[in-house]
C-alpha cells in the first residue's frame, strides 16, 4: 500500500511522544512492504532539534504553509490507499476538509492524545487539531486510549468506527543494553514537564530521594521550571536522545512511569514509555490508573507505590532477582503483544476493512 501520513513529527523526537509512536509504526509497516510518505510542518523548534531528518524507512515531505502549498500537499494523498491525520498536526483541520474535498481516502484520524482531545470536545466541541462535525467523515478513529472512550466516540461523536490503536515499541532497538555509568542509578525519570505530572513526579522521586540520600535519581527530560528545588541527590538531564533509550532505562535500577491526569480520567491509556521500558527489561514504578493491568500486571509486571515510603521500601528491600524477574516478565508480555510489527498487522487489517466497506 501507499499509505500518507499528516503528522506532527517524525524527525524531531525533542519534548514529544509523537516522534517515536511514528517511527516504530513506520518503521515496521516499511518491514511489511508498504510505501510511507510522512507530511510534517516545518516549524522553528523541531526544525533546530531535528534527530532523524532523513528517516530511511519512508520519504518526509516538509512544508512551511498550507494555504500556500495546498495543491501539492493534497497531491501527495491523490493515489493512496490510506490517508491518515494525526492529533497536533498543525494543519489538521483544513487539510481535512481539503481532504475530504478532493475525494481522498480512506481517511482516518490517529489520536495519539485521545484524553486530551476529548476534554476539549466536551467542553468546546473543538480543539486545535480536531472538530466535532468532522468526525463522521473519519472512516476509523483510532484511538491511543481504549474502553469506555470508544462507544463515546462512536455514540455522541459519531465515529462509523473508533478502535483501539495503542503505542508500540521496536524489539530491535528497544532491548536489554550494557549500563553505561552516564545513566546508573537507583531510579530514572525519562519525560518532558508538565504540570499534572510534577506533583506525583515530586512525590515518587525527589520525596525518595530525601530519605535515601545515598541512593542516585535522574530525571531526563525539558522544560523543567528553573525554581523546582530538586533532592541533592537528583540529577538532571536536558535531553537524551532516542538511539540513547535503551540504555538510559537499562542503566537505572528502577524507572518511574507517570500518567497524564487526562490519561488516568479516562483509563486505558498506557504511554508509549512505558512500553519502551518494558521492552528494555526496565523494573518499572508507576502511578496507578484504571486498565493498566490490561497491559501489564500489578505487583508481577509492574509495582504500583502509592507514596514516597512505598518506593523507599521498594528501593531498599527487593532484592536484585526480585528486580530482575520483574523486568523480565513486563518484557515478555509487551514483547508477546505490542511490537510495532503487532501494530502494524492491526493497521493492514483496517485499512483492508476499510476497503471491503467501501467497494
Amino acid at each position: 500500500m501507499k499509505i500518507v501520513i499528516y503528522g506532527l513529527t517524525i524527525t524531531s523526537a525533542w519534548g514529544n511522544g509523537h516522534a517515536t509512536t511514528y517511527r516504530s509504526l513506520v518503521k515496521a509497516l516499511a518491514r511489511l512492504g508498504h510505501r510511507v510518505q510522512f507530511i510534517e510542518k516545518d516549524v522553528e523548534w523541531y526544525h533546530n532539534n531535528r534527530d532523524l531528518p532523513e528517516p530511511e524507512f519512508c520519504s518526509v515531505r516538509l512544508y512551511e504553509d498550507w494555504i500556500a502549498e495546498e495543491r501539492s500537499l493534497l497531491r501527495e494523498a491523490a493515489d493512496a490507499d490510506a490517508v491518515i491525520i494525526g492529533s497536533y498536526f498543525p494543519d489538521a483541520i483544513v487539510a481535512t476538509r481539503a481532504l475530504l474535498a478532493a475525494g481522498h481516502g480512506p481517511l482516518l484520524f490517529y489520536d495519539i492524545d485521545t484524553p486530551i482531545t476529548m476534554s476539549q470536545l466536551r467542553a468546546h466541541g473543538r480543539c486545535d487539531y480536531l472538530e466535532a462535525e468532522l468526525i463522521p467523515h473519519y472512516s476509523v478513529y483510532l484511538s491511543f486510549t481504549g474502553g469506555p472512550i470508544l462507544q463515546e466516540l462512536e455514540r455522541k461523536f459519531g465515529s462509523p468506527q473508533a478502535l483501539p490503536f495503542y503505542c508500540s515499541v521496536d524489539p530491535a532497538h528497544y532491548r536489554p543494553r550494557t549500563v553505561q555509568r552516564e545513566y546508573k542509578c537507583d531510579l530514572s525519570y525519562l519525560g518532558t514537564y508538565a504540570a499534572d505530572r510534577q506533583p506525583k513526579l515530586m512525590r515518587l522521586l525527589n520525596e525518595p530521594a530525601r530519605l535515601l540520600p545515598d541512593s542516585q535519581f535522574i530525571i531526563a527530560g525539558a522544560k523543567y521550571p528553573e525554581d523546582v528545588t530538586w533532592a541533592r541527590n537528583v540529577r538532571r538531564i536536558t535531553h537524551v536522545s532516542p538511539p540513547e533509550h535503551p540504555t538510559f532505562y537499562s542503566s537505572s535500577r528502577f524507572t518511574l512511569n507517570l500518567t497524564r491526569n487526562d490519561m488516568v480520567a479516562a483509563g486505558f491509556s498506557p504511554s508509549v514509555r512505558l512500553f519502551e521500558a518494558s521492552a528494555c527489561g526496565a523494573a518499572i514504578l508507576s502511578d496507578d490508573w484504571p486498565g493498566l493491568s490490561q497491559f501489564l500486571t500489578p505487583g508481577e509486571e509492574i509495582l504500583l507505590p502509592e507514596d514516597a515510603q512505598d518506593v523507599a521500601d521498594i528501593l531498599t528491600d527487593l532484592t536484585d532477582a526480585q528486580r530482575l524477574r520483574i523486568g523480565e516478565r513486563a518484557r515478555e508480555r509487551i514483547l508477546s503483544e505490542h511490537t510495532s510489527v503487532h501494530r502494524a498487522r492491526e493497521f493492514e487489517k483496517i485499512v483492508a476493512h476499510c476497503a471491503a466497506t467501501i467497494s
